[in-house]
């Protein structure tokens, strides 16, 4: 009798596993750049110690079980810039004492994966993965360092690994380095969270192509094969941010992808004129599984040394649920004019 009990649990448990993770349900916030201030070349810092950049923001991210973004730039006090004197080289240090800016603001992980998190060298990246540690916030995305992180939530393991194109990166561009480390997560985790810094930059890049992009002669990579290579290989969430401005969002196989977040908090060094300053945040629900549920795009808006307020407008919303009519007009998701996000 024991045996024959034995049994049947062991043929039982799996699938009351199986049952119990579908019927869970996860919140995630995502949002897109980040970069508080800079001390460099010349100090633009906000007002009152950044103390009130998130303050429009804070509750949503602070409610969800997961809040990501991308952290573009380091946090360091000092060291020599890499970035030359041309018209696109652009260096952000942020001071160190702003970390805690970010954990207040309720973030749980920050991709590295970017074009800035080398400004400062491999001083700066060891700088702000201290940094970042200190204040429980897990990140990765930097070649040859931590090749992703796993997060605990509502019982389940999540992971997160982050990607960019950038020659210190963990690179999108590779697609074998994203299988091995997605495939890797798919072993060790529940649910899998993707990030990726890619495409071409400004105003005009706003709609998603079919095929790679480039700018400034660097391949910014497909980014739709990117996104659906690694909903096929196992993740549940993809969402991306580089081109400065929000792109479309999908659903695909029963899993959500932004293609780009745009800026969020990037109160100076960075255009916020036009498209460039709306600053969604998106906020969705999934099940244990990683299926998509419902989800809603937060409307926020930036101004020069504020960082992301409320947009009675909803431009965010209007702007991401055109393009994804536009661009992605297979997708399984609907959006409304409030900027709620539902199955078709």
């Amino acid at each position: 009798m024991k045996r024959l009990t034995c049994f049947l649990w062991l043929f039982i448990c799996p699938f009351l596993t199986h049952r119990l993770q579908a019927q869970q349900t996860l919140t995630i916030a995502m949002t897109g750049d980040i970069m508080l201030g800079t001390t460099y070349p010349d100090t633009l810092l906000p007002a009152n110690n950044g103390k009130d950049l998130f303050r429009d923001v804070k509750e949503i991210l602070r409610a969800a079980d997961v809040a990501v973004g991308n952290l573009e730039g380091t946090l360091c006090d000092e060291g020599e810039s890499t970035k030359g004197d041309g018209p696109y080289n652009y260096a952000f240090r942020m001071p160190t004492s702003y970390t805690r800016l970010l954990k207040e603001a309720g973030y749980d992980y920050l991709s590295m994966a970017n074009n800035h998190a080398n400004d400062f060298g491999p001083e700066g990246i060891v700088s702000t993965e201290k940094c970042l540690k200190e204040q429980g916030i897990a990140c990765s995305g930097i070649e040859g360092r931590m090749e992703y992180a796993i997060v605990r939530r509502r019982g389940l393991k999540i992971g997160l690994c982050a990607f960019g194109h950038n020659s210190y990166t963990l690179k999108h561009t590779h697609l074998p380095t994203v299988a091995r480390i997605v495939d890797r997560l798919v072993d060790e985790t529940d649910i899998i969270i993707v990030s990726f810094h890619g495409g071409a930059e400004g105003r005009t890049q706003s709609h998603l192509p079919y095929e790679t992009e480039t700018f400034l002669d660097e391949n910014r990579g497909s980014l739709r094969e990117l996104a659906h290579f690694c909903i096929d290989h196992g993740a549940d969430v993809v969402y991306g941010h580089g081109p400065h401005v929000a792109r479309a969002v999908e659903v695909y196989k029963g899993r959500f992808i932004a293609y780009s977040l745009g800026n969020f908090c990037t109160p100076y060094g960075v255009s916020l004129t036009g498209i460039s300053g709306y600053a969604p945040l998106v906020e969705i629900t999934i099940n244990g599984k990683g299926k998509f549920i419902g989800g809603k795009i937060h409307s926020m808006v930036q101004q020069r040394g504020i960082g992301p307020r409320t947009d009675k407008q909803q431009r965010a919303a209007h702007e991401i649920k055109a393009l994804s009519e536009e661009d992605v007009p297979d997708s399984k998701a609907y959006i409304d004019n409030s900027g709620n996000i539902t199955l078709k």
